[in-house]
């Protein structure tokens, strides 16, 4: 006998892959083949099925074949690799520490020429951790105290995050019908000749006098949301001027009709003080204030609370300002950038910016965006090439890598003054620095402040997961299912009356440690669950040629079935795995060998 037949006795017989089946009389080299055929094609087919339900480190190692080299295992990558961020409850001590370092790092720096002083917060959720402040407010006074979260700094380029807050409320309200509308379609007269995008238009025709005659205008690939993503193309300002230029926007349309695009839009990082300038110039022309500036007091400065954040440098704001400096020590002018204002002339706290930090993490008590705009705002739209400063951008920021995340970021710097708002969105994480002063010489500060937050709060929300909630009673779905007659399954309370599904039968037990055949039920509400593992497990497993992704099946849904007249579920389905139909058995199979 080929194979070990073995047989499922429940309610009713159960037939297993492996159970042997009584054939027809068949010339005996058909019936030679046919037997392993059956059992390979029943074979391969448990194997898949168990499969959605694998939770394992590895499979049986496969012998190395002899028609093709022998390949090395990579290294097993384990999920989940980013914790629920759920709520901390405070002190921690792995917080403690790592904030203790992070103090440390920005004391050591303050000694950097030209920086005076130094404020950052740390933020988690809807909390601050931790405000750190250094040097003197005034640098130039030696009786000057030192700066705190209320003190104001120029945050510099900073400022661009508030043209793409505007782009995405105009595109919510319906002024804006698409971030991906053309330019033109809110400044008329806008043109810019580019020379790079037109492999794609018809051959161009020969010289006539002076001037050529090439193929007809085609639709502008500058965006709105290029514009907010360094992918428009847009030099960095408009030609012949500095950042103190006070021209108009009509002005600066027709300076753009003459000049040429960087890069084809779209296909490039390439840094752009000009297009988040007409960006804002351009939108408010479309608006009831019909001004950058008012729209963005009354729209996101004044419902979010951020009093202490604006444009003009009044005497008062002034007063309050942290003085800035030169490299050599010498104190830098507070000059007004004109038309570019929206690009960089901006202001702001260490608490307004621990604010807006919590309104685009999604946890405080303001919102901005809707949740799906929101989530667009943070995500990368292009990978940069190496050249590039960040390794991706996006609306408006650019995207380091870092411990295995995004770090969200967008960085400013103006005379006598350096800023950094960043987020990590996964963990819930935020963290601004603002300098009275340029940058220290050196690795970055705020890389080297994530190279301790990060892990730090992951490791104190994986600590502080929560039990899966149980259901309001268990006996609705306790029992044990199969899938198919395929793979056995049980559900059971634990001892917190949370549900736990483990996985049984005899090839599951020859495959799948025994740590990983039984999983969490999180009860959601009503019918419900999702499927949870409380521990780290392998992102995916070899099965074969192909992969089995473990890291897609953490988190899917179990919908129960409506309750029969005993109170009982019959059953559940799994629509995330195409997993349906498994079925309650009436008692426990019973397996024994044939």
């Amino acid at each position: 006998m080929v194979g070990v037949p073995l047989t499922a006795m429940g309610p009713c017989p159960v037939s297993f892959p492996f159970q042997v089946v009584q054939l027809p009389r068949l010339p005996e080299v058909k019936k030679k083949w046919l037997f392993p055929g059956s059992c390979s094609f029943f074979f391969l087919l448990s194997v898949v099925m168990t499969g959605c339900f694998l939770w394992q480190y590895h499979l049986p190692k496969l012998k190395t074949s002899s028609l093709g080299p022998e390949v090395t295992s990579a290294p097993v990558r384990m999920c989940p690799r980013h914790p629920e961020p759920v709520p901390l409850t405070h002190p921690l001590p792995v917080l403690k520490e790592a904030l203790g370092k992070v103090d440390r790092i920005l004391r050591q720096a303050l000694s950097a020429p030209g920086l005076a002083a130094m404020s950052a917060v740390v933020i988690h959720n809807d909390t601050v951790l931790w405000t750190g402040n250094f040097g003197k407010k005034n640098g130039s006074d030696p009786a000057s105290g030192p700066p705190n979260e209320y003190t104001m700094y120029r945050i510099s380029s900073i400022s661009k995050i508030f043209p793409v807050l505007m782009l995405y409320r105009l595109w919510e309200e319906g002024i804006v019908a698409s971030l991906d509308d053309p330019l033109e379609r809110y400044a008329s007269t806008f043109t810019i000749n580019n020379p790079l995008g037109l492999a794609s238009a018809p051959a161009q025709s020969l010289m006539d006098g002076l001037e050529e005659v090439g193929p007809a205008p085609r639709p502008s690939p500058v965006t709105l949301r290029r514009m907010a993503s360094q992918l428009s193309g847009l030099p960095r300002r408009l030609r012949s001027t500095s950042l103190l230029w006070r021209g108009s926007t009509q002005e600066a349309l027709s300076l753009l009709k003459d000049d040429v695009l960087v890069a084809d839009p779209g296909t490039r990082c390439h840094y752009s003080t000009l297009a988040f300038s007409l960006l804002a110039h351009v939108l408010a022309a479309h608006t009831a204030e019909g001004d950058y500036q008012r729209w963005i007091s009354e729209n996101v400065l004044e419902p979010l609370g951020l009093a202490d954040t604006g444009f003009d440098l009044t005497p008062l704001v002034r007063a309050r300002l942290a003085a800035g400096f030169y490299g050599s020590g010498r104190p830098a002018p507070l000059y007004d950038l004109g038309w570019y204002r929206p690009s960089g002339q901006m202001y702001s706290t260490p608490a307004d910016l621990a604010k807006l930090a919590m309104v685009l993490l999604g946890s405080g008590p303001h919102w901005l965006l809707r949740p799906d705009a929101a989530k667009t705002l943070l995500a990368p739209l292009l990978a940069c090439s190496g050249a590039y400063f960040a390794n991706e951008t996006g609306t408006p920021w650019e995207f380091h890598a870092q411990r295995g995340y995004r770090v969200v970021r967008k960085d400013g710097d103006l005379d006598g003054y350096a800023a950094t708002f960043s987020l990590v969105p996964p963990l819930r994480l935020g963290f601004v620095l603002l300098l009275a002063g340029p940058r220290p010489p050196g690795r970055d500060l705020v890389a080297q402040a994530y190279d301790v937050l990060l892990p730090a709060v992951e490791r104190a929300l994986r600590e502080a997961a929560p039990s899966p909630a149980p259901p309001p009673s268990a006996r609705p779905f306790a029992g044990y299912f199969t899938f198919a007659n395929q793979t056995f399954y049980e559900v059971r309370p634990g001892p917190a009356g949370e549900l736990r599904l483990r996985q049984f039968g005899p090839r599951v037990e020859a495959l799948v440690p025994a740590a990983f055949r039984t999983l969490a039920l999180r009860h959601l509400r009503g019918r419900v669950f999702q499927l949870h593992v409380a521990r780290q497990f392998p992102c995916a497993l070899p099965l074969g040629d192909a992969w089995l992704s473990l890291e897609a099946q953490h988190g899917q849904l179990v919908n129960f079935y409506p309750l029969d007249r005993h109170g009982l579920s019959p059953g559940f389905d799994v629509p995330g795995l195409n997993t349906y139909r498994v079925l309650r058995l009436q008692r426990k199979p019973v397996f024994k060998t044939q």
